[in-house]
């Protein structure tokens, strides 16, 4: 009989989930209503003279926003938290995956770390499609939050022409906040 470990070893190494194709091209837009919100004062990102005094052809695009471009949005985000809700696990590694760790009473998340390695900046008119890979799953442990299982998603960010831009590993921690307050 396999145990629960053995059974999140078979996760590992294995695609997430259908690649994200990312909704929008890198524009002007976005990245003025992202350095606006961070108060990044950066001219590189929004005058284009600046950023041909540092040797670039364009503004380019905060590096930390790279995973804004393949955000699925709010409604992916309501369907996905409906189907958990009915018991729906869509066919993908990923969402069986969370479906266990659910059924395990891990039903709360919180991220814990991100990791991010650049390949070259992004432009407007970049198009990016992001693949997901799992990379790693804990065992089962005792945390502040309670009880739960570390895991890693790799993400490897390609543009329209299939060169990778970015990787990324995501640290989740999936926990029972239910868990025995005396016992953490």
């Amino acid at each position: 009989m396999q145990t629960v470990e053995q059974d999140y070893e078979k996760y590992v190494g294995q695609v997430a989930e259908p690649p994200r194709v990312a909704r929008y091209a890198v524009n002007d837009a976005m990245i003025r209503n992202w350095v606006e919100a961070h108060d990044d004062f950066n001219p590189i990102y929004v005058d284009v003279e600046a950023a041909r005094e540092t040797g670039r052809d364009s503004v380019v695009c905060p590096p930390a926003m790279i995973s804004t471009w393949i955000m699925a949005g709010y409604r992916r985000w309501r369907e996905v938290q409906r189907k958990r809700t009915e018991g729906v696990v869509e066919d993908f590694a990923y969402s069986r995956m969370l479906a266990d760790l659910d059924r395990e009473g891990f039903t709360s998340v919180v991220a814990t770390n991100v990791e991010q390695d650049y390949h070259r900046e992004l432009v407007p008119g970049d198009h990016i499609t992001a693949h997901y890979t799992i990379e790693s799953v804990s065992q089962i442990k005792r945390t502040g939050l309670g009880d739960g299982r570390f895991f890693t998603l790799y993400k490897r960010y390609e543009d329209q022409n299939g060169e990778v831009v970015a990787e990324e590993r995501f640290r989740m921690l999936r926990f029972n906040p239910n868990t025995d307050k005396e016992t953490r």
